[in-house]
């Protein structure tokens, strides 16, 4: 049984997952490196639970008991010894998490499970060096951790189905969608999909048929309109497998097929137009604008997850 949780990185997606965990009624350590890490980390989750609060979604007496879950720590071994689920949130960076694990391996108990947040590596270049006794899987989180319900779960062939159950039935318990791959696969699924996607989409842009603005509509009131309750294996079947047959053959040899970056991001990221990192990618960006965009998209996303939540669609 998980009773508590440390997060390790207090960044973007380690505080969103802290988020979720002391939403759900865990406590959690939050450990990074220093402490003006943690209290940036501490401050994002003020404000998001703030924002909760202001849109109805949680009282302030709610908010208030989440906030009273949160333990901060720059040691490591106080914020893991007594953990049962320890979930590492660290830049995508393969040596610093392959010190991280053997620096957690000296401190946590024998019976925690150790995860990885990564959205890159796999379980096997992960583990090269430290597999914890094989109490070790990948959970990954997608931002913002606190809103988006699905977290992939990769597991070794020989995990301990016990082990999993008990994660999966903990991330249900916090409101969360978990899926269990049979097999490991780089990209895992989500971003397989996506970058599929992506691919296509900055090559329509890249080649003049259309804007990128428009492009994004295309997505958000087309296929997405329907994804975001009906998946696309449904679709395909909604529709007639004969049809989307025919739908294949006849536009999968035009579609673009390159092996790395389209030349549309390269180009971008070689003139330094990084996106809202830099205040221009494809869009332009100025702050004030920024968070406001950034407030919206959260408004929509608890809009959408209480609808889900509350089954008014189904898929």
């Amino acid at each position: 049984m998980i009773q508590s949780v440390a997060v390790i990185g207090s960044g973007v997606m380690g505080s969103g997952i802290v988020q979720s965990f002391i939403m759900g009624g865990y406590p959690v350590y939050m450990n990074d490196i220093n402490q003006a890490f943690l209290n940036k980390g501490k401050k994002g989750i003020e404000n998001n639970l703030e924002g909760l609060v202001d849109n109805g979604e949680l009282s302030e007496t709610e908010k208030k008991q989440a906030l009273g879950r949160l333990k901060m720590s720059t040691n490591l071994q106080e914020a893991v010894h007594d953990a049962d689920l320890i979930i590492e949130a660290i830049p995508e960076v393969i040596a610093m998490k392959r010190d991280l694990y053997d620096r957690i391996a000296h401190f946590k108990k024998p019976e925690a499970v150790v995860s990885s947040n990564t959205s890159t590596f796999t379980l096997t270049k992960l583990t090269a060096r430290e597999d914890f006794n094989g109490r070790f899987m990948i959970t990954h989180f997608f931002n913002p951790a606190q809103l988006v319900p699905l977290v992939e779960i990769v597991k070794k062939d020989d995990a301990d189905s016990a082990m999993v159950r008990v994660v999966v039935d903990l991330l249900r318990a916090i409101g969360k969608s978990p899926v269990v791959l049979k097999k490991e696969i780089t990209g895992f699924i989500a971003n397989r999909l996506q970058t599929a996607l992506m691919r296509e989409a900055f090559s329509l842009i890249g080649e003049g048929v259309a804007a990128a603005s428009d492009v994004d509509t295309v997505i958000t009131d087309g296929p997405g309109f329907h994804w975001a309750f009906v998946g696309p294996t449904r679709i395909a079947d909604f529709g007639g497998l004969d049809t989307w047959k025919r739908v294949f053959d006849n536009i999968a040899p035009d579609l673009n097929k390159s092996e790395g970056a389209p030349e549309l991001i390269n180009r971008l990221v070689e003139a330094k137009k990084l996106g809202t990192k830099t205040g221009e990618g494809l869009y332009q960006y100025q702050d004030a604008d920024l968070q406001k965009e950034l407030a919206e998209r959260d408004r929509y996303f608890l809009k959408l997850g209480k609808l889900k939540k509350d089954g008014v669609l189904t898929h």
